[in-house]
């Protein structure tokens, strides 16, 4: 059964923090090269295997007693609000041009760019600590994919819009907040419990 309250919290959360990464500029800078169906299809294969290893990671968390799961998810939380506030601008990363413009190589481009960008990421981070933090692996998921997909779709087809009309501190201040507030009610209940 999916838990309609975490999928939104996980959607959120994911959302926010993704959309001042790298990957909203990625995904721009292909979308205005190739064709936006053929990127979003590499790129959405790639998220949703990121998504797949994160949820594992954070379920094998659960077989850990619960006041430990809380106190490592709120400091991981913290520590990813630290990074969201003291990291710096992000360069644009070099994409290579694929020969022509067929589905596969412009959607392993794509993939490839994802695969390699994200991994360890802290969405990946985050995500693994919300599935370890619900104990609800198909809601967090299925929020974090849908969130990952959303930002990689604004990116492809809006991001330029996006970013001129939403300052993009403000974006990393709310998510930055919104990790802060996760990690701080985590370590309070693992020092409740």
């Amino acid at each position: 059964m999916i838990s309609i309250t975490v999928l939104a919290l996980v959607f959120g959360v994911v959302f926010l923090a993704e959309l001042p990464d790298k990957t909203a500029l990625a995904g721009l800078v292909l979308g205005t090269r190739y064709r936006a169906s053929y990127v979003f299809a590499g790129v959405a294969a790639a998220f949703l295997l990121h998504v797949v290893l994160a949820v594992a990671a954070g379920s094998a968390l659960t077989l850990l007693p619960q006041r430990i799961v809380h106190g490592i998810t709120g400091l991981l939380f913290l520590g990813g609000a630290a990074v969201l506030l003291l990291k710096k601008g992000e360069d644009e990363e070099e994409i290579r041009r694929p020969e022509n413009q067929s589905f596969w190589k412009v959607s392993t481009t794509g993939f490839m760019l994802i695969l390699i960008a994200e991994f360890g990421d802290l969405t990946q981070i985050m995500t693994a600590n919300l599935a370890a933090r619900y104990d609800d692996p198909l809601s967090v998921g299925l929020g974090a994919v849908l969130a990952l997909w959303a930002v990689a779709g604004l990116g492809i087809v809006g991001g330029k819009a996006l970013m001129k009309r939403v300052p993009l501190g403000l974006i990393t201040k709310i998510a930055a907040a919104v990790m802060a507030l996760l990690g701080v009610w985590s370590v309070y209940e693992a020092a409740t419990a």
